[in-house]
């Protein structure tokens, strides 16, 4: 086989690897939104459940005004998370979420945040890792085809190149 050959099976090789692999893209954006969402909905239901011990521990991290912002970060949760998991406007969702993942990172996990660099391993080992990073990927690639968002025509398809001869 000569060098253009190959170039051109792995070319080949290469765009049905892709082609294939874009079927992917819904079931892991289902399985991330199904998981964390879920997630989600239920500590934020348990903040709110529980305001006073949520707002204590809030005050232990010097977080200003805890009450409000306990009640704040636990509605924020369950009514996004729940969004989330059924992919109701999903992109919309996933804004306040990063932002109050952010803020666990900053409050209650700050010691990770000092390490980012010296000790990464603990920092995507800290409680709020996965949620942000699946709210990133829903923000940035939408909820996927198993979606509310995408049954109501909120988000479209994406279209695919079609493979090269």
């Amino acid at each position: 086989m000569n060098p253009t050959d190959l170039a051109v099976f792995f070319r080949r090789t290469y765009t049905l690897l892709v082609k294939y692999a874009a079927h992917l893209q819904s079931p892991l954006l289902l399985a991330l939104r199904l998981y964390c969402g879920w997630q989600f909905t239920q500590t934020g239901f348990g903040k709110l459940s529980h305001l006073s011990d949520t707002t204590e521990f809030f005050a232990s991290l010097h977080i200003p005004l805890p009450g409000l912002n306990a009640a704040m970060a636990g509605t924020t949760e369950c009514v996004g998370g729940a969004l989330l998991l059924v992919g109701l406007i999903s992109r919309l969702a996933a804004l306040p979420l990063i932002v109050t993942m952010i803020v666990a990172y900053l409050t209650a996990e700050i010691d990770t945040v000092k390490v980012i660099f010296s000790d990464p391993d603990k920092f995507i080992g800290a409680t709020p890792f996965l949620f942000l990073l699946t709210s990133l990927v829903v923000l940035a690639f939408g909820p996927g085809g198993f979606s509310v968002d995408r049954w109501i025509g909120l988000e479209h398809p994406a279209k695919t190149a079609a493979p090269a001869n």
